[in-house]
């Protein structure tokens, strides 16, 4: 089993907030129009509890939610995935509206493919915690304006 961490990644709202928006995954559409997002993934789906994403030379691969831990922890299990990967996304509240993200993703990767793949997982990791900050602070700043238009 190999092990990847993101970078810790910095969203601008509680960590309850933060957890009821990402324990619907119907609320992270707004995801897939990122850049970055856009030049990797060729598709991405959603329902609330799980997600699909095409991502060129790899095919289709999803992700259910298997396990939720109020506030602090949502945990993924891979689907029609080529290896075993577990995931989860850990958050911390450190102030009243500055909670901060990790993702850690745990891949059962035979050590051939994992000189192949090493590098490229590391940045998917990284790119994916990224990607999700940023669409989750966006989501909060959108429906804060909404709030007080």
């Amino acid at each position: 089993m190999i092990k990847y961490e993101s970078e810790i990644k910095t969203i601008s709202s509680s960590e309850e907030v933060v957890f009821n928006m990402l324990s619907d995954l119907n609320n992270l559409k707004n995801i897939g129009q990122i850049d970055a997002i856009r030049e990797k993934v060729k598709s991405i789906t959603f329902d609330t509890d799980s997600i699909r994403v095409e991502i060129e030379m790899l095919g289709q691969v999803g992700f259910k939610i298997i396990e939720r831990e109020p506030n602090k922890t949502i945990k993924f299990e891979s689907e029609n995935s080529p290896v075993g990967i577990t995931m989860w996304i850990q958050l911390k509240q450190v102030a009243a509206v500055d909670t901060r993200m990790k993702i850690t993703v745990k891949a059962d990767i035979p050590t051939m493919l994992k000189l192949m793949i090493d590098k490229k997982l590391k940045e998917g990791v990284d790119l994916m915690a990224g990607a999700l900050a940023d669409a989750l602070n966006a989501k909060l700043m959108n429906d804060l304006h909404s709030n007080v238009v």
